[in-house]
């Protein structure tokens, strides 16, 4: 028998916990129910991947001009100057940015201010999930400690709580995978099928462990995007002298196996994780189904790509002085010999949104979105509930005047020179010695170089840290 003393204290302690509760529930549903009327649900997303999700992290990467697109006419139809993006204008993940109605992705490396509550782009042209893949570029360890720092970052700026809700109601959209198996099939031209099992599960097995890492950080929605048609892709069958519609077999093999490991994964993880929850973009059978039946989408060529040299203009686009280029990209399902053109991403996005075809499953992006989010809780004991409870109201009233105080926004806009630029002559066509692009520039504090005449930081990034 327990005192009567303590059973009572006991008894308060739940019940204050349950009003608590019962108070949080009511506050919860009154704003979602305010939310859905004003139909004003705002979510980030976070996207990881390779060249076909790079907004123009490589420009401040010391990688070689194969690793690079930020020249013309890369941007052309769209942006009107090259971004670093591998496409005319934008990508998937731009188009999935419109749906959500957040602005065109910046690249998470640009230097400057960020708004990291509405999401980044980590994605590296060129990045594999494994290290060895592509060690140079941003591969998926890389762009998962940036996550990490977003996380932490926005966990420092705004209440625990705030900063949880925003991770856990953000959307995870990836893609990796083909970079590792290109890589794979130049070192071993002809793998068996041994060799290429164990490669697939060494690369399903890295990514499952990213997955899960960005899961135990507070994401629970996920879009995944598969391993496209890369035996199919001109850039291949130039590689590899194909006609017709004659594709790199081996190449199909391994990508039709990662995408079947892959949904496995996804299954078993939904089964395993508390509030996981995810879509498949089945990008292998869309863009083939594109390639093979062009006028079905819209297109008039699927063969030859817009821009490039070589019998299918499968390589060097924009890199020498002698390539091709068409003059109306949205009859090209390929700007390159290796990604898609605009026109292309915004029919492949509207799939991967919308659903209601056979290349998105469980659900679509869009259902996805609209899933309510589950935050983990923490289980008290007995002993730090009352400490706990006492303590919820004074914690939450000073975030709110800490956000109150801290609330004054300054606008600076900066003029000037090679002293305050910070990258800008990145992008003219200016001769080498106006620009800072290379490496030393900038090994002090960024660690890369990013255009600003300096080791590190100029004085207006100073100055804006103090406005800060």
């Amino acid at each position: 028998m327990e005192p009567a003393a303590t059973s009572s204290i006991r008894s308060l302690l739940y019940i204050m916990l349950l009003l608590y509760s019962s108070l949080l529930i009511a506050t919860a549903t009154s704003q979602g129910d305010e939310s859905r009327q004003a139909n004003n649900k705002h979510v980030a997303v976070f996207v990881f991947g390779d060249s076909l999700f790079d907004p123009g992290n490589n420009n401040y990467l010391y990688v070689s001009i194969e690793g690079k697109a930020n020249f013309t006419p890369y941007g052309e139809s769209l942006f009107e100057y090259p971004t670093g993006r591998f496409c005319d204008g934008r990508t998937v993940p731009d188009f999935a940015a419109t749906y959500l109605n957040l602005p065109l992705w910046e690249p998470y490396l640009q230097p400057g201010s960020h708004n990291f509550s509405k999401g980044a782009n980590f994605a590296s042209a060129g990045a594999g999930v494994l290290e060895e893949s592509s060690p140079d570029r941003l591969y998926s360890q890389k762009q998962l400690k940036y996550f990490n720092e977003v996380a932490n970052l926005l966990k420092q700026q705004l209440c625990d709580a705030e900063a949880k809700k925003i991770l856990a109601d953000a959307i995870y959209l990836s893609s990796f995978g083909g970079v590792d198996y290109m890589t794979f099939i130049r070192s071993i031209s002809n793998p068996t099928e041994l060799q290429q099992r164990e490669h697939v599960n060494k690369v399903i097995g890295n990514f499952t462990d990213v997955i899960k890492e960005i899961y135990e950080m507070g994401g629970r929605k996920f879009a995944f995007q598969n391993v496209g048609p890369l035996g199919c892709t001109l850039r291949m069958k130039q590689e590899y002298d194909l006609s017709g519609g004659a594709c790199v077999e081996v190449l199909q093999e391994i990508a039709s196996l990662h995408n079947s490991l892959l949904s496995n994964v996804t299954t078993k993880l939904q089964s395993q994780l508390s509030g996981f929850d995810y879509v498949i973009f089945d990008f292998f059978n869309s863009l083939k189904d594109m390639i093979n039946y062009p006028t079905k989408y819209g297109f008039n060529v699927s063969e030859i790509a817009c821009c490039g040299i070589g019998s299918r203009r499968g390589f060097e686009c924009g890199r020498v002085k002698q390539y091709e280029l068409c003059s109306g990209p949205n009859e090209y399902v390929f700007f390159d010999g290796g990604h898609q053109s605009e026109h292309a991403n915004s029919i492949l996005s509207n799939f991967l949104w919308n659903g209601g075809s056979d290349f998105t499953w469980p659900i679509s992006m869009k259902q996805l979105y609209e899933l309510n989010s589950t935050i983990p809780i923490e289980i008290l004991s007995e002993d730090k509930l009352l400490f706990s409870i006492l303590l919820i109201a004074p914690a939450s009233s000073q975030c709110d005047e800490s956000r109150q105080v801290n609330n004054k926004h300054v606008a600076v806009f900066v003029f000037g020179d090679s002293l305050f630029d910070p990258g800008n002559n990145n992008y003219p066509y200016v001769s080498i010695e106006a620009k800072a692009n290379f490496t030393p520039y900038g090994e002090s504090f960024f660690e890369y170089p990013t255009g600003r005449f300096r080791d590190g930081r100029t004085v207006p990034d100073f100055a804006s840290m103090v406005a800060s």
